[in-house]
C-alpha cells in the first residue's frame, strides 16, 4: 500500500531570511534587551556635542601673549604654575609665550625651567648671573617679549593665571594698562598694612584712582612696555611711570590665593625703600624735565624766609637798638638766604643739561598720519 506522503516545499531565501529576522525579533522581545547599538550611537553624538562645548575658546582682540613671570627661588612652585598656565591660557583663543625671567636663584630653579623649556617650546627663560631685582627682571623681559600684549605675574602661585582673560578683556575697553586689584590678601599682618598705606599715599600724590599699584599681576599693550624704563624698585610704581607718559590706566579685582611654597621676600628694609621710590619716582615724573620748577620753588622759599629773619633782626637793631651779636637767628638768615641761591643754582644747571641733551626720541609718538 503506497502512503501519500507530502513534501512541504523548500523556503525560498528571501522567506528563509524574513523567518530568521521574524526568530531574531521574538528573541529579541522575549529577552527584553535591544542587540541594536542605538544606544551606543546615542551616546557617541552626547560625547561629541560635549566635545564640541569644551573645546570652545575665548575670542581675544590680540594675535599673541607673552607672559613674564620674574622669580626667585620658587623651585617649588614653577611646575604646578606651569600646569596652571597651560590650564587657563587653553581657555582663550590666542598664541603665547611664556617667559621666565630667574634672578640669579640660588636654588634648583633654574634646572625646572630648563626642564619646562625643553618639553613645550612656548616657554623660555633667562637666568640673571646674580640677584638684580625684580625692577630689572622686568624689564629684560619686556625686551625678550614679542607679543602685542603682555601679563606680568609673579611665581609664587599667589596670582591666579585663570584671570588673565579677565586682565584682556578689560584691556579691549580702550585701557592701556591694567592693574589686579587683590582685595581680599592672604599675606602677612605687616605686608598688608604697609601696602595699604603706600597705596593710599601714592594715590594721593599721584590723582590715579587705583588701590594696588604694587600687584604683580597686570596686562599692558606692547608700546607701553617699550616705553617703559624700569629700574632700581621702581616696579611698585609702574602705573605712575606710565600715566607721566600719558597712558590710560584701569585696574580689574582679581583673586588673591596663599602662599603654598617658599617664604615670602618682604622685608622691613622695603618700607624704607618704598618712601625713597616714592620721591624718585615723583620727581621724575613731575620735574625731570623741568628742573628749575623744583629746585627754584625751594630756592625761591629758602631766600625768602631768610630775607624775613634777616629783615626782623634789622628792624630790632636800627629801631629798638638792641645788639645781634648774642642772637643766633642772625646766622640761621644768612644760612637760608645762601641755601636759597644754591637752589636757584642747582636749577638752572639742570635746565641746562636738560635744553643740551633734549631730542625727538624722549617724546612717546601715539600715530602718525
Amino acid at each position: 500500500m503506497e502512503e501519500n506522503i507530502s513534501h512541504a516545499p523548500n523556503p525560498s531565501p528571501s522567506e528563509g531570511q524574513d523567518g530568521n529576522n521574524q526568530a531574531k525579533q521574538g528573541d529579541k522581545s522575549s529577552s527584553g534587551k535591544s542587540q541594536f547599538r542605538k544606544p551606543f550611537y546615542h551616546r557617541r553624538r552626547y560625547y561629541q556635542k560635549f566635545n564640541r562645548e569644551a573645546v570652545q575658546k575665548e575670542k581675544s582682540a590680540f594675535k599673541k601673549l607673552s607672559v613674564i613671570i620674574p622669580l626667585y627661588n620658587e623651585e617649588e612652585s614653577l611646575n604646578p604654575l606651569t600646569n596652571e598656565l597651560r590650564k587657563a591660557l587653553k581657555s582663550i583663543e590666542i598664541s603665547y609665550e611664556i617667559i621666565f625671567v630667574d634672578d640669579g636663584s640660588s636654588d634648583t630653579s633654574l634646572k625646572v625651567i630648563k626642564e619646562i623649556c625643553r618639553t613645550d617650546k612656548r616657554f623660555k627663560y633667562i637666568s640673571f648671573q646674580k640677584n638684580y631685582g625684580k625692577s630689572a627682571a622686568l624689564q629684560v623681559g619686556f625686551k625678550e617679549a614679542t607679543g602685542d600684549v603682555v601679563v606680568t605675574m609673579d611665581a609664587d602661585l599667589q596670582d591666579d593665571p585663570s584671570e588673565i582673560s579677565n586682565l584682556l578683556k578689560k584691556l579691549e575697553e580702550g585701557f592701556d594698562i591694567v592693574s589686579g586689584w587683590k582685595k581680599k590678601r592672604y599675606d602677612p599682618f605687616i605686608k598688608k598694612f604697609s601696602s595699604k598705606f603706600f597705596n593710599l599715599v601714592t594715590r594721593i600724590l599721584s590723582g590715579i584712582k587705583i588701590h594696588d599699584f604694587n600687584c604683580g599681576l597686570k596686562a599692558y599693550r606692547k608700546e607701553v612696555t617699550e616705553n617703559l624704563k624700569i629700574y632700581g624698585e621702581l616696579h611698585r610704581y609702574i602705573p605712575v611711570l606710565a600715566k607721566w607718559q600719558g597712558y590710560r590706566i584701569s585696574e580689574t579685582i582679581v583673586q588673591h590665593h596663599p602662599r603654598k611654597y617658599g617664604k615670602t621676600k618682604f622685608g622691613i628694609s622695603r618700607f624704607f625703600k618704598g618712601f625713597i621710590d616714592l620721591l624718585t619716582v615723583m620727581f621724575t615724573t613731575r620735574y625731570i624735565r623741568r628742573p628749575m620748577h623744583f629746585f627754584g620753588f625751594l630756592g625761591m622759599l629758602s631766600f625768602i624766609i631768610g630775607m624775613v629773619v634777616n629783615g626782623y633782626l634789622v628792624y630790632l637793631w636800627a629801631i629798638q637798638d638792641k645788639y645781634l651779636s648774642n642772637r643766633p637767628m642772625l646766622f640761621l638768615g644768612i644760612l637760608l638766604i645762601i641755601v636759597g641761591v644754591q637752589f636757584f643754582s642747582v636749577g638752572l644747571l639742570g635746565e641746562m643739561l636738560v635744553n643740551n641733551s633734549r631730542n625727538e626720541a624722549e617724546y612717546v609718538i601715539k600715530e602718525k598720519g
